[in-house]
Formats: structure tokens, sequence, C-alpha cells
């Protein structure tokens, strides 16, 4: 939609970037340093929506992203799936010979591991792939190659030596749409669409208290997407318990509870020794506008200590 602000983490030429561009072609696109300042520019209202990457198929999750989401009160609206393309990018003139050192985000390096372990250079982390493409344009730096997408080479100038540097070629990364407020939602392939939604909730620490979270999901042939489990200090989860019950466990548009937890839980805690508590985040098939999945969130809500909605959204393809 014209008119839209959209933050994302990294400088102009980021993978991020172009997520954030595939999900909206027409908006203004805001780079920012860190994660943290991607998030908050939404909460701020500074802008409407973040593209934030969750997960990479070969990298696995990004943690920071997952504790933000509990830090920031922001609603999973949308995602959508970017094949990654690492290409080796010098500045003109500079041939293969020449590279001496490789320089790119540490997560991109392991990525091509293989490949630059074969070229014998030195392989030096910085924060983002297309910062390294920055800095090697700004710097004239004709000993180093950045491993960077296409776009970044074509913005700072630079000739890409190598495309497709990566060592396995399913390289696919998850980005999510965070917002203030909650997408209006329909039933699961209302319209021909595929719902995704997406949920933090904790357990007690007695045997069998995970698998009573769970059952809520299988009883009602539920499938679950992915299960994540993060620690997060227990004095962390009790404000974020607190914050909830201040605002009254409000209702969502599906009439499941956003609280933290119902009949039996009333958000009581694990009673371990330990200082953190186990905080698991859930993806599953379909929408909170199904009666199916509402009456398995009012389960969860009544087995768990705590429990929040973080989004019910659009399922993208691959």
């Amino acid at each position: 939609p014209g008119g839209l602000r959209v933050s994302f983490q990294g400088v102009p030429g980021a993978y991020s970037e172009q997520a954030a561009r595939k999900c909206f072609p027409d908006a203004e696109l805001v780079p920012c340093a860190d994660f943290q300042t991607a998030y908050a520019a939404v909460s701020t209202m500074r802008v409407d929506r973040a593209v934030i990457p969750i997960e990479n198929s070969l990298g696995g999750s990004i943690h920071v992203n997952y504790d933000l989401l509990m830090k920031y009160r922001l609603n999973i609206t949308g995602e959508v799936y970017h094949k990654v393309r690492h290409c080796l990018q010098v500045l003109p003139g500079v041939a293969m010979g020449d590279v001496k050192r490789v320089m790119s985000h540490p997560q991109a390096l392991a990525q091509c591991d293989g490949y630059l372990t074969g070229l014998g250079v030195v392989k030096q982390a910085v924060d983002d792939t297309a910062g390294a493409a920055q800095r090697i344009a700004e710097e004239g730096l004709r000993d180093t190659g950045a491993l960077a997408s296409s776009l970044a080479a074509k913005l700072y100038g630079l000739d890409i030596l190598q495309e497709d540097c990566q060592d396995n070629d399913q390289n696919m990364t998850r980005f999510i749409v965070l917002g203030r407020t909650a997408e209006p939602v329909v039933q699961d392939n209302d319209g021909g669409r595929k719902y995704k939604t997406s949920i933090a909730f904790t357990t007690g620490d007695n045997p069998g208290d995970l698998f009573k979270s769970l059952s809520v999901f299988a009883l009602r042939e539920i499938d679950l997407t992915k299960i994540e489990n993060r620690p997060i200090p227990h004095k962390e989860l009790r404000a974020l318990m607190v914050s909830v019950d201040a605002q009254a466990t409000t209702t969502s548009s599906s009439g499941a509870d956003d609280g933290a937890g119902g009949e039996g839980g009333q958000g009581k805690l694990g009673s371990s020794a330990g200082v953190f508590e186990n905080l698991f985040y859930v993806d599953l098939d379909g929408s909170v506008a199904g009666p199916n999945c509402q009456n398995a969130l009012r389960h969860l809500n009544e087995v768990s200590p705590f429990m929040r909605i973080l989004g019910s959204y659009p399922a993208a393809t691959l």
C-alpha cells in the first residue's frame, strides 16, 4: 500500500530490504542499525510496519528476534520467504586472485564456508552483508571481497565475481511482518487463503505439563509447523503477566484470550528453584477466526500459566 513506512535491519541492499520490498512494493523503506531499533520504530509510530527475519533454513532460528517479540507488544500480520543468494563482489578491476579477505555477516560466512575455504581467503565477520559491500566501496579495499546480494553490488558500484556462493542451494529465510495492531482475519481457506497462527506460552514444571499443553492441538488435529523453546527470566515473565492482567485479558477478534492463565492456571509460574522459565513459541496451521483454533487456544489458556497470541495471518508459500 502507498504511504506506508516500513523498517528493516541493515543498510540499503540488505536481504531484509529485498524481503520488505517484496511485501510492500510501494512503501518507503527505513533502514535501521539493529533489530531492536526496527522493532522500536513500529512501537513508537515512526513507521507503520517492520519486516524482520525469524528463521533460516540453514542457520535455524534468529533467537534475538524471538526475545524482542516479547519485549515489544507488536502483532505478526504476515510472513514472506526470501531465497538468499550470496554473491562475491569486489571493486571494479579486482580479479579473483587479488582477493585475500572476504567479509560478511557471520551467518553468510558460515553458509559459504566450503566455498571460502576453497579460495583460501581470510574470513572477517561484520554486522551485515550489505554493510560489507558498502565498506569496501567507501574505503576502496582492493584486496577484499564481500558476500552480499546482487542488489548491494548494484547500489555500491561493485563487480560480481561469483554468484550463488552458498554451499547449499536451499538457503531460504522466513521473514515476519510486524504491526501495532492485528489485521482482520477470516476462517482458514475462506477465499482460498490458508492461515497460520503464532503463539507463545509457558507450562508448569510437573511431569506431563508440556504434554498437556500440546495435547490441546492434537485432540483437535491441528498441525504444529514449528515449536521453539526459549528461556525467559522469572522477573521478565512476571512483568509480562502483569501487563496482560492490567489490560483486563484483552479479547482478540476471535474471542480467544490473549492472557495469562485461565481456570486452574491463574498465572502461576513453575515452582522450580531456577531463575528461568521455559517459554514456548509455536506456529500452527489455522486461523483464530475458526472455531477449532478458538477452542484449542481457550483450552491452552486454561492449562498454561501464560499464553499470548502473537498473530494470525495468511500463510506464505515457498
